[in-house]
């Protein structure tokens, strides 16, 4: 089964290592450049799992948090944040906001899906 992960990163960059990260690992990657775009995505990725920023224009990650967690058909669906942002008011910010997890970019690739597998509950290896 290949699992679908919803990726939002305001970053052209970052989405580009995003989706050849996950892509070499078998991840069916969809990209959204701002947090509008990726819940405006989201019905028709139907993704496994989100992976967004914080800080980007026109919604931020915590309003993707919150649009995801709103959603019916979504509110289970893990939620890992990706970002520069390492303070721990913000870090408890996203996790009473739904978030599943926090990663801090720069990411180490085995270390993103690491843990993507392991929220998902795919074997590693």
């Amino acid at each position: 089964m290949t699992h679908r992960i919803l990726a939002i990163d305001d970053s052209p960059t970052m989405r580009g290592l995003i989706a050849r990260t996950l892509g070499e690992h078998d991840f069916a990657v969809t990209l959204a450049e701002d947090g509008a775009d990726g819940l405006d995505r989201l019905a028709e990725v139907d993704p496994h799992l989100v992976l967004t920023d914080i800080n980007m224009p026109r919604l931020d990650g915590f309003g993707v948090i919150e649009g995801v967690r709103g959603h019916p058909a979504y509110a289970s669906t893990p939620v890992l944040v990706l970002t520069t942002e390492s303070s721990p008011e913000l870090k408890r910010r996203a996790r009473s906001s739904g978030a599943t997890g926090w990663i801090v970019k720069p990411f180490d690739d085995m270390a993103l899906v690491g843990v993507i597998r392991r929220v998902l509950g795919v074997p590693l290896g």
